[in-house]
């Protein structure tokens, strides 16, 4: 995120107190569970639920170990859950191990990470239940929330440990991830194929490819969805960056929205399909200003769409008629 972008962050999350404030003077939203200011979404037909926004780790490092505590110790203050990782995110399940270890937080996290598996016959081909106890060691615990296979690498091979391991209690959940439109086809196939618990899927205000099959299909066979990407990156531009310093619109204020970031979060996690959104960040001010939009009672789909038009046409269209820079 480049200088501008973070000036322009700084300014809207001025306005996350006020929301705080103004939240505790609504009723509690339908889907809350344990905390009345968190929102919560089941997992699938089971009967556990979590909160809807969480955290992604791909840029988690040992080096960046003090600011990491900060931002676990903030996240479980505010009643996040989910976090993702995964063996391929660098030192991410080392730091996260260490961290959560040394603030004594393994029972408030709901800890995902993921494995993958070369064709069968391959050489060098990975051991899976290796993959498994490294994580298991660098993440300092005895059990995994959720295994998923990563990028869909090896879910055949891959599946029969999985289900074996679920049995044992290794692991509580399975699950299948991407992060590409281009594997959205073969994500359908799996999902219907294998008895997984969850996917994660690449869904935003400017990538909705996921809600065109794949959202419909999870919620048809009550598959919980972690969304990765919820707010651009990677292919995608980051949408707080598009934003840039224009004003939220007054409806999505008075609904409690008080940035950008909050704006995207909460289209994304009020589709029906979605669980709980994933976006990565390190800096505890960011993830905050993230985790107050599972403060903010889910929005009709009249909203979304009025979000996803709003969107379309002041801030995709407004950059495309913008002049350009001589």
């Amino acid at each position: 995120m480049n200088r501008l972008n973070r000036l322009a962050r700084r300014e809207l999350l001025q306005g996350t107190a006020a929301v705080l404030a103004a939240a505790a003077l609504r009723p509690p939203c339908v889907w809350a569970a344990n905390n009345a200011q968190t929102i919560t979404k089941p997992i699938g037909a089971h009967a556990e639920s979590l909160a809807v926004i969480g955290l992604g780790t791909n840029r988690f490092r040992l080096d960046k170990r003090e600011q990491i505590r900060q931002v676990l110790q903030r996240m479980a203050e505010l009643g996040g859950q989910v976090i993702d990782t995964a063996p391929a995110y660098g030192e991410s399940e080392e730091t996260l191990g260490a961290v959560i270890a040394e603030l004594g937080l393994r029972e408030r996290f709901f800890l995902a990470t993921k494995l993958t598996a070369t064709d069968a016959g391959a050489a060098g081909a990975p051991d899976p239940a290796a993959s498994l106890e490294r994580s298991l060691a660098r993440l300092r615990t005895d059990r995994i929330d959720l295994l998923q296979v990563h990028n869909l690498q090896g879910t055949a091979q891959l599946m029969p440990k999985l289900l074996e391991w679920r049995h044992a209690g290794t692991i509580r959940y399975i699950g299948l991830t991407t992060s590409r439109i281009a594997q959205h086809a073969q994500l359908l196939t799996e999902i219907s194929q294998y008895p997984v618990d969850f996917i994660q899927v690449d869904y935003s205000l400017g990538n909705r490819a996921a809600a065109e099959a794949i959202l419909p299909a999870a919620a048809a066979s009550k598959i919980a969805v972690l969304v990765n990407l919820p707010l651009g990156g990677g292919r995608d531009a980051n949408l707080v960056g598009l934003a840039g310093t224009r004003p939220l619109p007054a409806w999505a204020q008075k609904a409690g929205i008080a940035t950008w970031s909050q704006f995207g979060l909460v289209y994304v996690t009020s589709h029906p399909a979605v669980t709980c959104a994933i976006p990565g960040t390190t800096q505890a001010q960011h993830l905050a200003d993230n985790l107050m939009a599972a403060r903010v009672p889910i929005v009709s789909a009249t909203m979304r769409q009025q979000m996803q038009e709003f969107w379309d046409r002041e801030i995709i269209g407004g950059a495309m008629a913008a002049p350009r820079a001589p």
